[in-house]
């Protein structure tokens, strides 16, 4: 690989890694009657195994650990307001080739989500149609300590995501 390519996809990494869309100037304040938020489970239009149920754990992981919401995991006449969510979009692409093997030595998993959050009216309390976030992960070379990484970097992935979005409906972004 060219240096000028390999230091192109690396300035492209750095810039895009772990970055969650969001959409400025929406201020969000939660009305105090809001206690009570069902997590359903996220959708998924992809084929990627499992990764809906990865994103909502994570959420739901995030808002019991950061803050005093009762959440439910399912959709609720209960809850005083509803988080949804949808994984639009997620793919795996190789980011960096090993010269003497020539597989790929690095890859990039990118996901994109839209996730609205609702009051018991139906009032949309925040809205982001477009997260996208992204992780890198190094690949084996030598099959005999193989190690799968995708799913770690699915998880790592999760994680950032549900800070970032947690972050966003308690901060107001």
């Amino acid at each position: 690989m060219k240096p000028c390519v390999a230091a192109a996809l690396g300035a492209l990494v750095l810039l895009t890694s772990g970055c969650g869309y969001h959409v400025a100037g929406h201020a969000v304040e939660l009305p105090q009657n809001v206690r009570t938020i069902a997590i359903p489970g996220f959708l998924s239009q992809t084929q990627t195994f499992r990764i809906e149920q990865m994103l909502t754990e994570a959420v739901v992981r995030e808002f019991n650990t950061r803050t005093q919401f009762q959440i439910i995991h399912q959709t609720s006449a209960d809850a005083d307001a509803t988080l949804s969510g949808t994984v639009l979009s997620a793919a795996a692409s190789p980011l960096a080739y090993d010269s003497q093997t020539g597989r790929a030595a690095s890859a990039l998993v990118t996901v994109s989500m839209q996730v609205t959050l609702t009051d018991r009216s139906g009032k949309v309390l925040f809205q982001n149609p477009a997260y996208i976030f992204h992780e890198h992960y190094e690949l084996s070379r030598d099959l005999s300590t193989f190690f799968e990484e995708d799913t770690p970097a699915m998880e790592r992935l999760s994680r950032d995501f549900a800070r970032t979005l947690v972050a966003n409906i308690l901060e107001g972004y």
